[in-house]
């Protein structure tokens, strides 16, 4: 089954772009530098900020249906990213690590879920886009609990 990953638009996270410290707290946000052993998956290009990019750590409200399952959490945006990842049948590598994924259905309740890593990411989006009661996949990382990217049939 064809299915397509998109990251966040860039827009919402536009007017944090570029503040001081202080403008970025005010926000409940923070800015950090990618040093060399850094990881800072950034959600709107989905891939890892490079060494020396700087990312906003922010608070994202990822699934905002009024069911019980709205929910935020943090989450990296590369600074001034403005285009946001959209490709079918591509996996980005960032996606590759133990992820959960959460299939919903139309009325934005979650009808299943399960982890896979690697390789085995793949066949798990799969699985869940060929139930036709799923409207969509948000995959999140597994240890932290982040959101990461929405998966949709391609």
């Amino acid at each position: 089954m064809s299915y397509r990953i998109t990251g966040l638009p860039a827009h919402p996270f536009a007017h944090l772009f570029g503040l001081d410290d202080a403008g970025l707290s005010r926000h409940g946000a923070q800015r950090l530098t990618a040093g060399e052993q850094d990881r800072f998956p950034d959600r709107i290009e989905l891939r890892l900020a490079r060494p020396g990019e700087t990312v906003l750590l922010v608070n994202h409200e990822h699934q905002s249906a009024d069911t019980p399952y709205r929910a935020r959490h943090a989450v990296f945006v590369r600074e001034y990213a403005d285009t946001a990842f959209d490709a079918v049948d591509r996996l980005p590598a960032m996606l590759r690590s133990l992820m959960s994924l959460r299939a919903f259905d139309a009325q934005h309740m979650m009808v299943d879920a399960d982890v896979a890593e690697g390789d085995a990411v793949e066949p798990l989006i799969e699985r869940l886009l060929a139930r036709p009661d799923v409207a969509y996949v948000h995959a999140h990382y597994a240890r932290r609990g982040c959101y990461a990217a929405l998966i949709r049939r391609g």
